[in-house]
């Protein structure tokens, strides 16, 4: 069985909204976009590129796969674009008509759960997700999700959109920790037996 791997920027309090850019997704009057700037390190990039590179799918929430399509779609002579833009992608949303805006994707409208379940059954390589926080939250309540890729960065934000379900007891073996220089910790846990 394929493993699904959720690759996220958070938060000491577990916020992952709009980690890139303050006009990045301020839904509820979220204002504080943009926090990872300063905390930037190339092994943050670094590692998202390994995840990549041990995955052949993307899942994704509608607003994480507008943002990133809206990003990448157009980029050319890019390597992270171009890998982003050739893998396969799977979008969940129940308001979108068509997957047509970003290459190689698909749209999953209805039952994702068991969707979800029936591509972990496929051949292949991981499946990786990002943002999506809605998403998160449906599929680590189903216990769906085999492994956190956390960058832990050094702040409180007070508010925003959380990874982690409320109500709902996850627990998980650590299998990397290191520290950035930039106070960012890279956390790797994968789910127990």
């Amino acid at each position: 069985m394929r493993e699904l791997i959720v690759a996220e920027f958070i938060t000491l309090d577990g916020v992952i909204q709009a980690p890139g850019g303050a006009e990045e997704d301020t839904e509820g009057g979220f204002t504080q976009g943009g926090w990872t700037w300063p905390y930037w390190h190339d092994e943050i990039g670094n590692h998202f590129f390994q995840s990549m590179s041990e995955s052949d799918t993307i899942l994704l929430g509608r607003k994480t796969w507008q943002i990133h399509g809206g990003a990448f779609e157009t980029m050319n002579e890019d390597p992270f674009a171009e890998a982003l833009n050739n893998i396969q992608k799977y979008v969940v949303s129940t308001t979108l008509e068509s997957a047509a805006a970003w290459r190689n994707s698909t749209l999953i409208r209805s039952n994702v759960v068991e969707r979800v379940r029936q591509l972990k059954q496929l051949p292949g390589k991981k499946i990786l997700m990002d943002g999506s926080s809605v998403l998160a939250q449906t599929l680590a309540a189903n216990d769906l999700i085999d492994e956190y890729r956390l960058h832990v960065y050094p702040l409180v934000l007070g508010s925003g959109k959380r990874l982690f379900p409320a109500g709902k007891r996850l627990e998980f073996k650590l299998i990397e920790a290191t520290p950035l220089p930039t106070g960012v910790v890279y956390l790797r846990y994968q789910k127990t037996e």
